[in-house]
């Protein structure tokens, strides 16, 4: 089959590599129908996550057709149409039966390798690194899906491929980050970012209650969508950001702050992200972290931060003493996809948002090595490629 293959940093290839199998009864294998590349991807582009090996397959936002189950499936069978949240989840642990899916203590086969990196393993993820299991990814033409009557999720045939392909990973992500927030009517909440997954935090904000929110880049296609939504849109290459929502505020600050932006924050927004910067390339720092400083800084006393940008290692310099003495709440999380699929499923089918809004790319899968440099170097509009084998 044809797939995206990683070989180094900014090295993305489409290669002929083995089909997928069935390795255990759990399984199913699908024909890809839609897959895309998400922002967490690149991260991986860049070189930045750990526990890559040259040929992984990569992925982590896919749907498709069952073309083939293993003895064990009892919910799934050939030809159902089907998305695959990006989590691998046993259903059966300590945290699966909590609703913790992300934090699944047996789907990750390489669990002591990521326990000597962060403590203690997450759960098995699709196309993301070895710490996380190595498992192939779903830019390919057909993927294997392990635990495969926990995790992917049955969509009707009257849903295009393209309203639902975003429950496997930035839906969730984004419902989850606004969920964290603890909405009540009339709350402030700022976004930072307005790539694809801050889109869909600003969606949900509104959907879950908030009365403003604010959304902050510098992209302008992105900062145009945000503005659809409704959101106040402020450009940190502009202005200050923390005295803007001062300003917006009356000097209280938001009641919660988003970071939808992770470890790659912009490198010349401010001095302390041109020093996080100028530490990475030095190898002095894993992760650029001014957006989380920033928005510790901006939300109010007792207010909440709710981080869902990716992060890898040791964050430098981050105001413990402001959030302490303040009384912020941190809520962050590898999303657990499976504990939001029924009712963000039901809210597009009873038309509360149709995701697809965020799409500005399609193409095939031998596009998709140009189009991971296209959506990095945010150029042609670029804002979410969906591939489509």
């Amino acid at each position: 089959m044809k797939a995206l293959t990683w070989h180094g940093k900014s090295d993305i290839r489409c290669e002929s590599v083995p089909d997928p199998k069935i390795e255990d009864a759990g399984d199913v294998v699908i024909k890809v129908t839609a897959c895309a590349i998400c922002g967490s991807d690149l991260h991986i582009y860049d070189g930045v996550i750990p526990g890559m090996e040259s040929g992984d397959i990569l992925g982590h936002e896919t749907m498709g057709e069952v073309v083939e189950t293993g003895s064990g499936v009892s919910k799934l069978k050939v030809g159902d149409r089907v998305v695959v949240p990006f989590t691998i989840s046993c259903g059966e642990c300590f945290f699966c039966k909590r609703g913790f899916f992300s934090g699944c203590e047996r789907s990750n086969p390489n669990k002591e390798l990521a326990a000597k990196a962060w403590g203690h393993s997450p759960a098995g993820l699709f196309g993301y690194s070895h710490l996380l299991g190595g498992f192939a990814g779903g830019q390919a033409e057909y993927l294997r899906v392990p635990y495969a009557d926990v995790g992917p999720i049955k969509v009707p045939s009257h849903l295009t491929d393209e309203q639902v392909l975003f429950l496997s990973d930035i839906f969730p992500t984004g419902y989850m980050a606004a969920d964290f927030c603890d909405i009540q009517p009339g709350d402030t909440i700022a976004v930072w970012g307005c790539g694809p997954v801050g889109q869909m935090a600003i969606k949900s904000a509104f959907m879950l209650g908030a009365e403003r929110v604010i959304a902050i880049d510098t992209v302008p296609e992105r900062k145009a969508i945000a503005a659809q939504s409704g959101a106040i849109v402020l450009d940190f290459m502009d202005e200050d950001i923390f005295e803007r929502i001062q300003e917006l505020t009356n000097g209280r600050g938001v009641d919660a702050s988003i970071d939808a932006v992770g470890s790659e924050a912009h490198g010349t927004g401010s001095f302390d992200s041109v020093i996080d910067r100028v530490k990475q390339a030095t190898f002095m720092g894993t992760d650029r972290p001014h957006v989380l400083r920033q928005a510790i800084h901006c939300t109010r006393n007792f207010g909440t931060v709710s981080i869902v940008g990716v992060y890898g290692g040791f964050l430098d310099k981050i105001p413990m003493g402001s959030a302490i003495n303040r009384g912020l709440t941190f809520r962050m999380a590898q999303t657990p996809v499976q504990r939001y699929l029924p009712i963000l499923l039901q809210r597009i089918e009873e038309g509360q948002i149709d995701p697809s809004f965020i799409i500005t790319h399609r193409a095939s899968l031998e596009e998709g090595p140009e189009l991971y440099k296209t959506f990095r170097d945010k150029q042609d509009g670029c804002v979410k490629v969906v591939l489509k084998p």
